[in-house]
């Protein structure tokens, strides 16, 4: 979304990526975001506020007990994935055979711990074009669109399944946008490709309409090698070898399994170098516990198991401890989300992510209502507000969800990322200075006098304020007199405008073509697959 901005020295890429990758990065376009705050527009956050830590050093400790009994006494399930398991046992865990192709994994105290000790704080993900390319981890905070959802909707044709063409639209509306620092994955399910080579289709439309990072596909060990064979075509190959370049976002299989599909994801991610994500989806009373405290113990054990298997595959190879906590309407069984102890969990998983030393995901825009509505934003602002607070470092589902995941919303997507703009604003801090103390605009005129023109007032009057550019800030009147337009029917208004406007970053002729045959090429290679 942010194609004007002005990276600094500091974030650029250590290394340059050879003349052809740099040819298909280079070039910008304009945002189509209004309203001032460019001071504000950087291709990720660095946090200028302390994170909020929940609990005390003994509490934490607790949890960290539960988690290592866990995984000790309890174990995890590793099912149909045999070089998955001779990494854990090579490394010294418990294997116990069981029926089929699947084992028990235990682990004693401190073994994972001491695995991921090689799993690096902070970590690049380059984009084709090099001033938007992100850090994740220490205090830099990265905010990404949802992800997963199988259906689309908005406000004139209401809620229908996802196609490659919403998935496109959905991928411009955030290159759009200067308050997204990363494309995303899956934004919505393109349900009207076949599942056996929609993997190529979506990689390809995030390479093609966006310059940002973006992650890859996992739904199958041979698709994720094609996401990262794309990369070696974009960037070239010597530049994937040395650099993170795509992530995979892969779910253990609560509780306490994980699947050989994922286990086989994450170790190719990992042979390349490549970077992985690696969260439980916990629905509390169905495979978590409903006391948050043992659904974060819980959390953590999972999660460790799966971090350290990439560790196991290659050491150093990047990746980021996640967390999805989510509560549940115990009267309908139905997951919900944007609730308070879900974001106290995420806040407590923030201070076990910084022990651990690792970069973190969790929480986002969370939101089960049906509509882009007051509901949705006020769920969805206490889930975001625990991920702001906690310290993640890479949020997805930053903006769009609604409908408890199942729906990617256009509309909520133009409201989520103005708040994710608000967001930039508050992570800034305060800074108190001479100037910012502002004794010289209250002596200038003295009392009884306004500080309208006085020179403090305007040299700060386009930077001191976050100013939204999608609110309505004007009188009742006015607003009436204009329609009374309301938040969702402004969205509408906007996302229709900023794609009627977009262009695609530029992409070098060449690299555009080889991506084009590689895709070409792979489809004719597999049969078409609904399921």
């Amino acid at each position: 979304m942010m194609h004007d901005i002005a990276e600094t020295a500091a974030t650029q890429p250590a290394q340059s990526p050879p003349r052809r990758a740099r040819k298909g990065r280079a070039g910008m376009t304009r945002s189509a975001e209004p309203g001032q705050n460019l001071h504000l527009r950087t291709p990720y956050i660095t946090r200028r506020i302390p994170t909020y830590d929940l609990l005390s050093d003994a509490a934490l400790s607790r949890i960290e007990a539960t988690a290592e009994r866990i995984l000790a006494e309890i174990g995890i399930e590793l099912r149909e994935d045999a070089e998955a398991m001779a990494l854990y046992r090579r490394a010294g865990a418990e294997v116990q055979p069981l029926s089929g192709a699947s084992w028990r994994i235990r682990f004693e105290p401190g073994m994972l711990r001491e695995v991921l000790r090689s799993a690096p704080a902070r970590f690049t993900q380059h984009a084709r074009n090099p001033a938007n390319s992100v850090e994740i981890g220490g205090d830099a905070m990265v905010f990404a669109p949802a992800y997963g959802s199988p259906f689309v909707m908005d406000l004139d044709r209401g809620r229908r399944y996802g196609t490659i063409a919403d998935f496109e639209n959905l991928i411009r509306l955030a290159q759009s946008s200067p308050w997204l620092h990363h494309s995303g994955g899956t934004i919505c399910e393109p349900t009207d490709l076949p599942v056996s080579k929609r993997h190529l289709d979506m990689v390809h439309a995030h390479m093609r309409l966006s310059d940002r990072p973006f992650l890859g596909s996992i739904t199958a060990p041979e698709r994720a090698a094609d996401s990262i064979e794309m990369c070696r075509i974009l960037f070239g190959p010597d530049f994937v070898e040395r650099n993170c370049i795509i992530m995979g976002n892969f779910n253990t299989t609560s509780p306490l399994v994980l699947d050989g599909v994922t286990t086989a994801g994450i170790r190719t991610y990992a042979e390349a170098g490549q970077g992985s994500i690696h969260l439980p989806f916990l629905l509390g009373g169905a495979v978590s516990p409903l006391t948050m405290a043992g659904a974060v113990a819980q959390c953590l054990a999972e999660s460790m198991a799966s971090c350290a298997l990439a560790q196991l595959v290659r050491p150093g190879a990047p990746v980021v401890l996640g967390s999805f906590l989510s509560s549940m309407s115990l009267r309908s069984g139905s997951p919900t989300f944007g609730t308070p102890e879900p974001a106290l969990g995420s806040l407590v998983m923030g201070q076990l992510a910084r022990r651990l030393n690792l970069p973190l995901r969790c929480a986002g825009n969370f939101s089960t209502s049906k509509a882009p509505d007051g509901q949705a934003m006020q769920q969805a602002m206490m889930s975001m507000m625990s991920a702001v607070q906690g310290g993640a470092n890479y949020i997805l589902h930053a903006a769009g969800f609604v409908d408890g995941l199942l729906s990617m919303s256009y509309e909520k997507m133009v409201m989520d990322m103005d708040m994710c703009g608000a967001l930039h604003a508050y992570l800034a801090g305060l800074e108190v200075t001479e100037d910012t103390l502002a004794f010289d605009a209250l002596a200038q005129n003295g009392p009884g006098a306004h500080l309208f023109g006085t020179d403090h007032t305007l040299r700060h009057y386009e930077t001191a304020y976050w100013d939204s550019g999608f609110n309505d800030d004007r009188t009742y009147e006015t607003w009436e007199e204009s329609g009374s337009v309301d938040a969702a029917q402004r969205a509408n208004a906007r996302w229709k405008d900023v794609l009627a406007r977009f262009e695609p970053p530029p992409m070098d002729a060449g690299v555009a073509e080889a991506l084009g045959d590689f895709v070409a090429r792979r489809k004719a290679e597999m049969p078409d697959a609904w399921y």
